[in-house]
């Protein structure tokens, strides 16, 4: 299974940008889907996670009403959706797979990993 993060750049704070996860054919839709960031200096953290159906979701405190993630199972694609970010949103996001049907905020429960996405949010 390969995972392609797109999505990340610079943005003001207040801005917005979506991030896309793509994975590759192999990957099935029934897999559980996380969001994760790691800041300079700071260990990766969850972010947001999803159900393999999409009727689920999860989200850390910090960006609750502010970011959306969702998913499109015919094109094997996960998205990201960051509203009002702040300075503090600045990192690497990655995105991540489990390798059953369950999503998780703990990071040992995804076996995939896409490569990251650099967000830079300026005050």
């Amino acid at each position: 299974v390969q995972l392609q993060a797109s999505g990340g750049g610079l943005v003001q704070a207040g801005g917005s940008l979506r991030l896309s996860c793509a994975a590759s054919r192999r990957t099935s839709s029934n897999n559980g889907m996380g969001w994760f960031r790691q800041a300079p200096g700071k260990v990766r953290e969850f972010v947001s996670a999803i159900s393999w159906s999409g009727s689920t979701t999860d989200y850390t405190d910090s960006v609750k009403g502010r970011f959306t993630i969702s998913r499109d199972n015919a094109k094997n694609t996960v998205y990201l959706q960051m509203n009002s970010l702040k300075p503090e949103d600045t990192a690497v996001y990655y995105c991540a797979a489990t390798s059953s049907t369950i999503y998780s905020q703990t990071q040992s429960e995804y076996k995939y990993w896409g490569q990251g996405t650099q967000v830079t949010v300026s005050s």
